[in-house]
């Protein structure tokens, strides 16, 4: 297992859900939501140094959430997300960005949220960062599993 905090990004169309993994790469936890639009990857930027606390290599990597169909195929979600995830990467650079299958994490995250008892308001305030959380922690699991991290690495153009 690679060692380093990662950051994991749930986009959404309104909001985004950011979570971070502990150095060991353990443990996924919320962050918080970002709203969608003008200063969002600055914000995104923001939390990236703050993470970092003056050491360029304690971030090892920022995962994105890419929404796939059921089937595994990409639709016009993906194409989005992939755009924005890529002026990510000239923006978060030299940290690398990698893409990580998001298949039903929104609805993991509204159920398990559900189960603990948040209502619907309360519920859809952090239901971004529980699906950010989601996202991360099968990151964090697949490699620890397999050795690799799954996903694709966003290229920097």
């Amino acid at each position: 297992m690679r060692s380093g905090v990662r950051i994991g990004l749930d986009p959404g169309d309104a909001r985004i859900g950011v979570a971070r993994s502990d150095p060991s790469g353990l443990l996924a936890t919320p962050v918080e939501t970002v709203k969608r639009g003008r200063g969002d990857l600055d914000r995104l930027v923001e939390l990236l140094r703050e993470e970092q606390d003056g050491d360029p290599e304690r971030v090892l990597e920022v995962v994105v959430g890419l929404p796939r169909s059921l089937a595994g195929g990409e639709g016009p979600a993906a194409a989005k997300v992939r755009a924005w995830a890529a002026q990510l990467a000239r923006r978060v650079a030299p940290v690398p960005v990698r893409l990580a299958d998001e298949r039903l994490t929104t609805v993991s995250a509204e159920a398990m949220l559900r189960d603990r008892g948040r209502s619907g308001a309360k519920r859809r305030a952090v239901v971004d960062q529980a699906a950010a959380v989601v996202i991360l922690q099968h990151v964090l699991d697949t490699e620890r599993a397999s050795g690799s991290p799954p996903g694709e690495t966003i290229e920097e153009t």
